[in-house]
């Protein structure tokens, strides 16, 4: 029997069906439901939400010390964060198998840029595992657990967005068990002085040689490397999701090399491959990272001068840049879909935090990677930089540092950043401003929950990934612990006292004080949680139609006919829009 699976839920299938024991990943789109859909097999398999990817890689890398395999994922930011650990478990190698997931987002559907990964394969010279459809994304699995044992390495597991999100028909087998030997000490295999480095260094290179001869022929026999030989006039050489688009594209009789292990590349098998066509081309998104390598073996092909190294490809692009086909229907231009810009839900608590911050022009407010990023956006227009997780905190102190530095004294500058980007980054900034002195107030907006990404825990929540009861670490005791004083907590949502929290944080910095906010209100989508019943409606009489109500942002307001209009499938009852409007035209209307 198949079942229709996303790639994400095939990889998770793919760790179960592995005998991997151990996960961990922090979430991150578009790999987060990997995790997610681990804990319905139990305890079969241990997975967990990490602080941040750093420590997910080197949980999953202790587990593989151990001798057992390990599983950690990421977004292919968050492997910027776990670069560290990665490059050095390169050199050292494994006991037990080690995947780390790295999901690219070409075209930055969810991501601050359009990274390659590809390029960390290389640069930290461990093996690249990449599928191109769901039943790739479970079988490779076991695939890249065998590489990973048998090379003595860690294998990048490279997806991207359309992998992850597409979905096809996957055939389930059996789960293999595997169990880790006796553990026992090895001082020169996993202790990284620069001695050992040195000395490793060279099993490295063997070790590439050795994968490369691999994927000329092993990886052919199961599977991993796939060779469709046409009538010789046009050659393909592609990988992941491209080869979908090529496949579709390209005309009957083309031949294809199609590679699942795409670092080391098989340069044997590719040479072999490009001497039975007469053109040669290499498809590939984003970067010329199987092009530049193959033309630097002295190959012909043509690839990027074609298909552009920006963004996603789909069929057509590839049918229109390679093959010169333009596109057979015409785009209807005349009707344009109403534009709907991202916004804070209705009834999400940060509105009222950046509608505080939104009245005094000089607040400088460095934002961070979140739901609350959208408080940049208009009307609350309320945030001056967003750089990365935990940049928050660390950006503003440096614009902090440069008004003390340029004499300017009229502004306040306010970090932000939420409860589980806190956990993720946000704790070392906190160290750095107060360990450095930084004249500004760094803000911890706690909804309980991780946003963004889809509602997981993480420490603040007191849940795990299990659903099992954990303690919940107080962002306010952490701060306490750093040396901030006085330490705020408030609703957000309460407009008076968060402006008052706002005026009492200001007063204290200027007094030379280590002031610190932390606004508290779950999130309305938290599904174990109860919220108010409620919505809030417009009384037309007394609405003088000043649109203040507007400037809260909120999807559910508009106006109609002159006057506000309150949306009643959408408004939650929230009263932000009640307190703003200064004519008391807004009321509550209890269910």
């Amino acid at each position: 029997m198949k079942h229709l699976m996303s790639g994400n839920e095939a990889t998770a299938r793919g760790v179960y069906e592995a005998g991997i024991k151990v996960c961990s990943a922090y979430p991150g789109t578009p790999s987060t439901e990997i995790l997610e859909n681990l804990p319905q097999y139990g305890k079969d398999v241990y997975c967990e939400w990490a602080p941040n990817e750093k420590v997910a890689a080197e949980v999953a890398y202790g587990a593989a010390m151990a001798g057992s395999r390990s599983f950690c994922t990421m977004k292919m930011v968050g492997l910027n964060v776990a670069a560290d650990p990665l490059f050095t478990a390169g050199y050292l190698g494994v006991n037990g198998a080690y995947i780390v997931v790295s999901a690219d987002d070409p075209s930055c559907h969810s991501s601050q840029n359009e990274q390659d990964n590809r390029l960390y394969a290389r640069a930290a010279k461990v093996a690249m595992v990449e599928p191109s459809d769901s039943q790739e994304c479970k079988d490779f699995v076991k695939l890249a657990c065998e590489i990973s044992e048998e090379f003595d390495t860690p294998v990048l597991y490279r997806t991207t967005t359309r992998v992850c999100h597409s979905k096809g028909l996957v055939e389930f087998g059996e789960r293999t068990e595997h169990t880790a030997p006796a553990y026992q000490r090895n001082v020169r295999k996993f202790v990284c002085t620069p001695a050992n480095a040195y000395m490793n260094h060279p099993i490295v290179e063997e070790r590439l040689a050795k994968l490369a001869e691999y994927g000329c022929t092993r990886a052919l026999e199961n599977g991993l490397n796939k060779l469709e030989l046409g009538d010789g006039k046009v050659g393909v050489i592609t990988a992941s999701i491209s080869y979908q688009y090529a496949k579709e594209v390209f005309p009957e009789g083309t031949s294809f090399l199609k590679l699942g292990l795409t670092f080391p590349l098989p340069m044997g098998l590719i040479r072999d491959f490009a001497k039975k066509v007469e053109k040669l081309y290499v498809i590939e998104e984003l970067e010329p990272f199987m092009e530049e390598q193959i033309k630097a073996a002295g190959i012909d092909c043509v690839g990027k001068e074609l298909t552009g190294n920006m963004y996603e490809l789909n069929t057509e692009l590839v049918r229109e840049r390679v093959l010169g086909v333009k596109p057979s229907y015409q785009v209807i231009t005349e009707v344009q879909a109403a534009k709907r810009p991202p916004a804070l839900c209705p009834g999400c608590p940060h509105r009222g935090f950046f509608y505080t911050l939104s009245k005094n022009k000089n607040y400088v407010v460095t934002g961070d990677i979140g739901c609350y990023t959208l408080g940049s956006a208009a009307p609350l227009s309320c945030m001056d930089a967003c750089l990365c997780m935990g940049g928050g905190f660390t950006v503003g102190m440096g614009i902090a540092k440069s008004f003390q530095r340029e004499g300017v004294t009229d502004k306040v500058v306010f970090g932000v950043m939420g409860d589980s980007t806190f956990f993720h980054s946000g704790m070392t900034g906190a160290a750095e401003i107060i360990y450095n002195n930084g004249r500004m107030i760094p803000c911890v907006l706690d909804n309980r929950i991780t946003g963004m990404t889809g509602h997981q825990d993480n420490p603040g929540t007191g849940f795990t990934l299990m659903g099992e009861p954990a303690p919940m670490i107080r962002v306010e005791g952490v701060l306490e612990a750093y040396g901030f004083a006085p330490v705020f907590t408030v609703d957000p949502q309460e407009l008076k006292a968060m402006k008052q929290t706002v005026d009492a944080a200001v007063a204290a910095l200027n007094e030379g004080k280590h002031p610190a906010i932390v606004t508290r209100r779950p999130c309305l989508l938290i599904k174990r949680m109860k919220h108010e019943n409620g919505m809030c409606v417009v009384n037309a009489d007394k609405c003088r139609s000043c649109k203040s109500c507007l400037k809260v942002g909120c999807p559910a307001i508009s106006m109609e006919n002159g006057k506000a209009f309150i949306d009643r499938t959408q408004c939650v009852g929230c009263t932000v829009c009640a307190q703003a409007c200064p004519f008391g035209a807004i009321e509550k209307e209890e269910k």
